[in-house]
């Protein structure tokens, strides 16, 4: 397990569309996942052990942040055919296993990563109101696949700001996870 750390993107550009297939069997767009007051968009994966570490304070967060009328979508853009857990099939499993309170979708064509910057998995992507890019970075501070015992909720407590205000936290840590699995 090589673990990546993501180069700062610039912030303020505007989300990038999508149109992916989600594990719920339905095609789902960045306008279909839009929240009022902001958006979420999370590159993650079934495999890498940063993600199952995350992902119950993941979902924890996602669902603090609907109710302050932030959406939500997780992307898996890792190579399916090197990485056979994470295919359509083991997405849907994990969806319904967890209960994820979002979409879960597949970027075949590793477009939606490439176009966004995405490095690694997971790695938060925060948009405000006007899909204008306030946040990139870490879920929490993490110590050896597990949050660090008094983490604070750093993409959780910046997303509800951005809703309140319209932007972001001045200081913002790099995701740190698993390199995104390119195609050759």
């Amino acid at each position: 397990m090589a673990m990546t750390q993501t180069d700062g993107v610039s912030l303020g550009w505007t989300a990038a569309d999508f149109d992916l297939m989600g594990a719920d069997g339905k095609r789902h767009s960045l306008a279909s996942v839009r929240g009022e007051k902001g958006t979420l968009v999370i590159f993650m994966c079934n495999h890498c052990p940063y993600v199952k570490a995350a992902l119950d304070m993941m979902i924890e967060d996602v669902k603090a942040l609907k109710s302050k009328g932030i959406g939500a979508v997780a992307i898996s853009s890792n190579d399916v055919e090197a990485y056979p857990d994470d295919s359509l099939e083991n997405m849907a499993r994990l969806a319904r296993d967890k209960s994820l309170p979002f979409p879960y979708l597949i970027d075949e064509t590793q477009e939606v990563a490439r176009t966004y910057g995405a490095a690694c998995t997971p790695e938060f992507y925060g948009f405000d109101a006007d899909l204008k890019l306030k946040y990139h970075g870490r879920l929490a501070e993490f110590t050896r696949l597990a949050a660090a015992p008094d983490a604070k909720h750093e993409m959780r407590d910046a997303l509800i700001m951005i809703a309140e205000t319209g932007e972001g936290p001045k200081d913002q840590k790099p995701a740190i996870g698993c390199s995104i699995k390119w195609r050759r």
